[in-house]
């Protein structure tokens, strides 16, 4: 098998356990292409991304271009001379010039199973979507979004209480091990490309500030997906006495007229309404009359708090409904 030259393309958490693996590959990282920094927190300091600080740790190579398609960074490509660019959650389109450059052009993992949650947000979408299922995918670079040929797909499950950052955690160690395997298979000549089934294909658009919101009147099957879905970014919100209030977790839905807590949960509850029960454990109501159990919840301006603690906080002061 030959000894590849490769430029590794990241830029959050999600990408550095493939980093990890193809760094210690008998493979050369000839260096780490990373979005430039950003500023965050409450200072608006600039930070840098995680691949950035793992790489720099390591002493690799950093190169964070403004623009991919300007002579300069063009130049240090071919001044580096890759076998292979791979990419993992960069964040940006490679253009054409970019592609043609290594001799064996470019491989992404995605986390979906392609053809289905082709886009930005495909790990979010999945949970609110409420699948069983999804999966990694390592696919030849094209000029389409998502739509190269597949080289190597690993189905992966979707668990009822999965968080979409708990996902992400276990497809970004997934797509590691199938990403080594991918580019093993490159070097060793012996990698195929099956051609996706465009006709079959769903996308996973970027996320919209409007879909934090939560809407009450929804099913609570819903709400407990979208929930799911935004966590731990951005977080879905509803209102509270006109406040923000972000809920953080929920537990699964719960059928009206069944018994939670020492309490019978009542039929024809209003969507948003608040019930309490024993030991500060709170239920609110959605729209098809199911309850869903709020188990994490932030208000504005505040650290995040048990249902006990908004509940002593919050609910003995007197009936609450959510969404007003």
């Amino acid at each position: 098998m030959k000894r590849l030259r490769l430029l590794f393309m990241g830029t959050p958490a999600f990408a550095l356990p493939s980093l990890e693996r193809l760094f210690r590959s008998e493979h050369l990282l000839a260096a780490v292409v990373t979005q430039p920094d950003r500023p965050r927190g409450r200072k608006r300091e600039p930070q840098p991304p995680p691949v950035k600080r793992w790489a720099r740790e390591r002493g690799i190579l950093v190169l964070q271009p403004a623009a991919l398609q300007g002579e300069s960074f063009l130049q240090e490509v071919r001044q580096l001379a890759p076998d292979l660019i791979v990419l993992v959650a960069y964040g940006r389109i490679l253009p054409a010039a970019l592609l043609e450059l290594p001799p064996l052009g470019a491989i992404n993992l995605h986390p979906s199973l392609l053809p289905e949650y082709r886009g930005a947000a495909p790990i979010e979408r999945a949970v609110i979507d409420g699948v069983s299922r999804t999966g990694v995918t390592v696919i030849e670079l094209a000029a389409e979004l998502d739509a190269g040929g597949i080289i190597l797909q690993e189905r992966q499950p979707v668990h009822l209480a999965d968080t979409a950052g708990e996902l992400a955690g276990r497809l970004a160690a997934a797509g590691a091990h199938l990403l080594e395997k991918a580019v093993a298979l490159i070097a060793s000549g012996e990698a195929r490309r099956i051609p996706q089934e465009h006709a079959r294909a769903t996308y996973a658009p970027p996320l919209r500030r409007e879909e934090e919101q939560l809407c009450w009147s929804a099913g609570a099957l819903t709400l407990y997906n979208r929930i799911r879905g935004l966590n731990p970014r951005p977080g879905a919100y509803t209102t509270c006495r006109g406040s923000r209030l972000k809920i953080w977790r929920t537990a699964p839905p719960v059928a009206p007229g069944e018994s939670a807590a020492g309490i019978v949960l009542p039929a024809g509850a209003a969507p948003g309404f608040l019930l309490t029960a024993a030991h500060g454990r709170i239920f609110a109501a959605a729209g098809d009359g199911a309850f869903l159990e709020l188990l994490e919840l932030q208000p504005a301006g505040k650290q995040r708090l048990s249902a006990a603690e908004f509940y002593h906080g919050y609910c003995a002061s007197g009936e609450l409904k959510l969404g007003e």
